[in-house]
């Protein structure tokens, strides 16, 4: 699989410094977020995130940041990416002051975030759960907060910030809202073209499009931008929606 630039940055980031705080415990006191406490140390609404409990802990949500992650940065594209995780790491931060005098560490916040993106964009894609069983990424969503809904207000005492995980999973989900719904306003704005220039930029966006590298995209994007390109020289490239023409600059690397 190929690995993008910020999934790429958060794996190794999330691994050094778990090895660093094991080598430097007080790390965890210093860094970990206690939502009581948060006006003396507000820099743990981010630091958390990149904190982790034990072995177990760091490697589920890395595994999950590694399945579900590339193909969400290709499809939002890098800086959008970033922003999108650390806001749902954010909102796992706030939502995890129903639990006030707890010490709050790990990425599964801004991870849940993901997987909610994820399904957003592909809600019919099956995810194998212990590469068996089949399950679709839109019933695997609404199990995550289903789940998270029901720990959180029962108080299940496992020791897992369940609080945290819904706030990564509503941040997540009222992100891309928030984003798309930005990106919409930003087309309509757009003054419309003269038809010859507007003819000429569609074709030089079709000789651009043809140069995306698709044998280094994931299967799922190859698929997409085979089907929007067969779309593109069948009917024009005004035949592909704004939401379509940006996908295709993305992939292209000039969005």
């Amino acid at each position: 699989m190929l690995m993008t630039p910020w999934v790429q940055r958060l794996l190794l980031t999330n691994v050094v410094v778990f090895f660093f705080s094991l080598a430097f415990p007080a790390v965890i006191s210093t860094f970990g977020l206690v939502p009581a406490a948060i006006l003396y140390q507000p820099w743990t609404l981010v630091s958390y995130m990149f904190l982790h409990g034990g072995w177990g802990h760091l490697f589920l949500n890395m595994l999950m940041l590694f399945f579900f992650g590339p193909r969400l940065e290709e499809r939002l594209g890098s800086r959008t990416f970033i922003w999108f995780y650390l806001a749902c790491g954010v909102g796992g931060a706030i939502l995890s002051f129903a639990t006030p005098g707890a010490r709050i560490v790990g990425a599964s916040g801004a991870i849940f975030g993901v997987v909610v993106g994820f399904a957003r964009y592909w809600p019919r894609e099956n995810i194998y759960i212990w590469g068996v069983l089949p399950i679709q990424a839109r019933v695997l969503a609404i199990f995550l907060v289903a789940s998270s809904l029901f720990a959180g207000f029962t108080g299940a005492r496992d020791g897992i910030a369940h609080f945290a995980h819904l706030g990564g999973l509503i941040a997540g989900w009222l992100f891309l809202r928030i984003w798309e719904r930005r990106r919409q306003r930003r087309v309509v704005k757009q003054p419309a073209r003269p038809r010859k220039v507007s003819i000429v930029v569609d074709l030089e966006s079709l000789e651009r499009w043809k140069t995306i590298p698709r044998e280094r995209l994931h299967e799922i994007n190859r698929e997409e931008v085979d089907k929007l390109l067969r779309k593109a020289h069948q009917l024009g490239a005004r035949a592909l929606t704004n939401d379509e023409r940006d996908f295709l600059d993305r992939m292209s690397g000039s969005g």
